[in-house]
């Protein structure tokens, strides 16, 4: 299980392989035809309620990694449903509109899915390029 973690508004490239988008709300100014998105998995998202408590502040970040982490436990079929389509591509870019790449949702689950990943997974999370 191979991905990488890039903004919606990084060029395309060859490496991106399957496209996922892991964002609640559709990107603004983005249309479906300039992403080329493989699935939108909108569920594996925060919630509205935890996003707008963020409100992508720094400082609150390690509450929030907590607080996203606990809604990803409870949301089996949520992970499920990417895990499975992360299997199903030997090459993933999950995509994310924050332009905070350090404190953002896609770092947490980037970190979520690596730590929990079964014993023949390789260890294969890269950002961006």
């Amino acid at each position: 299980m191979a991905f990488r973690i890039r903004r919606v508004t990084e060029p395309l490239t060859d490496a991106d392989g399957a496209r996922i988008l892991i964002d609640r709300l559709w990107p603004r100014r983005q249309s479906k035809a300039r992403l080329q998105l493989t699935a939108w998995v909108r569920d594996i998202a925060p919630s509205t309620e935890l996003r707008k408590w963020f409100d992508h502040d720094p400082p609150k970040f390690e509450e929030f990694r907590k607080r996203y982490r606990a809604e990803l436990d409870v949301n089996p079929v949520a992970v499920a449903e990417l895990r499975a389509l992360l299997k199903q591509h030997p090459a993933a870019t999950l995509l994310f509109m924050a332009h905070d790449d350090k404190h953002c949702n896609a770092v947490v689950l980037a970190e979520y899915l690596r730590e929990r990943r079964s014993p023949h997974e390789p260890d294969a999370v890269r950002r961006h390029g």
